[in-house]
């Protein structure tokens, strides 16, 4: 299914208010606001999304790609098919170009590569020697896609509120990429070992997102 990938921030009223009471449930005050609308000065602050770090080492097939002087990234989400192709990402530390074969134009230089290392939550660290992969693998299976399990988007809100739900996801979360598909609403993250996964249950209701990690977990 095509990614809906409009940008707009305003929630329709419907969703405002599905938002704000899971808002409120999550912080386990009442749904409720101030009366000029406002919260009050000692309202509690919804958390942040986790930023969880890997406790072992996590490999991923992606594009490492550098444009001049700036350090390079590893671009797990969506490239741009240009030349030189655009991406961004979190930075990879301990790369070397001159130990893989990469192609330059235009003072960008990239690749891609399976590569293995740490993550700290915002930086992965190479650990390993990256290789050219014979293909770029499949995605693992997801269950939620199986038409059996589908969410519960297509019968709790309209098309409009789901993209502006999606649009608010993706933001919220940092996404690298999202989409709707099969009733929910799709984010991939660098990372995740289930801990945003459950901020999204919480935040969103269950049944409504589903995060997908770039990284993978090795072992």
């Amino acid at each position: 299914m095509k990614p809906l990938r409009a940008r707009r921030r305003l929630l329709s009223a419907g969703l405002a208010g599905v938002l704000l009471l899971s808002a409120c449930a999550a912080q386990g005050g009442p749904a409720g606001s101030a009366p000029d609308g406002n919260q009050p000065d000692d309202a509690p602050t919804a958390a942040a999304p986790p930023a969880p770090a890997a406790s072992g080492q996590v490999t991923a097939v992606a594009t490492v790609l550098q444009e001049g002087d700036a350090p390079p990234e590893l671009c797990l989400g969506a490239i741009a098919e240009s030349y030189p192709p655009q991406c961004g990402g979190p930075a990879i530390t301990g790369w070397d170009w001159d130990a893989v074969e990469a192609e330059s134009a235009h003072g960008t230089t990239w690749g891609m590569y399976e590569v293995k290392g740490s993550w700290d939550g915002e930086t992965f660290g190479l650990t390993e020697a990256a290789a050219v992969p014979a293909e770029r693998p499949a995605p693992p299976e997801d269950p939620r896609l199986d038409p059996g399990n589908a969410g519960a988007i297509g019968s709790e809100m309209s098309e409009p509120e789901a993209q502006e739900l999606q649009n608010e996801v993706y933001d919220h979360l940092g996404g690298l990429l999202g989409w709707i598909e099969n009733g929910y609403v799709w984010v991939t993250v660098p990372y995740d070992d289930g801990s945003i996964q459950r901020y999204a249950d919480d935040r969103y209701g269950t049944d409504i997102v589903a995060v997908q990690s770039a990284l993978r977990d090795i072992g």
